[in-house]
């Protein structure tokens, strides 16, 4: 089983790094609101991944597949969701000016509240995470495992989601990488909306 679970972890790895939603969040807010916000902002995510781990673990992410009427309430509160927070990033992109230098103002607790607030409602409001989690899950959920097993992956998929995902926003705090950023936020900022934006509209796609 050992195997198994290295094996696991290392597919649900090769996921969590594959682009989409939590991933441009995550990298912006580390980028332009510095480490603390980014850490938040992967606490938010992994908070969100106990509740698809538990739907992919249960069977019942069999409610999120095809065409229910479930299925499409939550991709299109997901749609919405993406679309405000590509409204926000584009927004800033319009601003003359920059802010200041990450890491150097101390947030508040409403600001951890925010970055983990929208880190959570990001994942957790994308359906289709709990249907790649079950997807995944599928080949090591054979009979044959003790009846903790499928509480060991969840705890993996969580476990690994907030620590890898803590590093990475670490990670962005090199220096020159946040100097890249402040010299061309403007951009980036503009790059990282259009991508949210497009990804809702594929989610608004997928009503029809």
């Amino acid at each position: 089983m050992v195997v198994e679970l290295a094996v696991f972890a290392g597919v649900m790895a090769l996921g969590q790094f594959s682009p989409g939603p939590d991933m441009l969040l995550l990298t912006r807010t580390a980028l332009a609101q510095g480490g603390k916000a980014g850490a938040w902002t992967a606490a938010g995510i992994a908070c969100g991944l106990v509740v698809h781990a538990a739907v992919a673990m249960s069977g019942a992410s069999l409610l999120l597949a095809g065409a229910s009427l479930l299925a499409k309430l939550l991709r299109a509160a997901a749609a919405i969701y993406l679309a405000w927070i590509a409204f926000q990033l584009l927004r800033a992109a319009c601003r003359s000016t920059a802010g200041p230098e990450p890491g150097t103002v101390a947030l508040s607790a409403g600001d951890t509240m925010f970055f983990w607030r929208r880190g959570f409602f990001c994942n957790v409001f994308n359906p289709k995470v709990a249907l790649f989690l079950a997807a995944v899950a599928v080949p090591f959920l054979t009979p044959g495992h003790p009846g903790w097993w499928p509480l060991v992956l969840a705890g993996v998929i969580v476990g690994e989601g907030l620590v890898l995902w803590i590093a990475w926003a670490w990670a962005l705090q090199w220096p020159p990488l946040r100097r890249g950023y402040r010299s061309a936020s403007r951009w980036i900022d503009a790059l990282f909306g259009v991508a949210l934006a497009t990804l809702a509209l594929r989610l608004l796609g997928g009503l029809w």
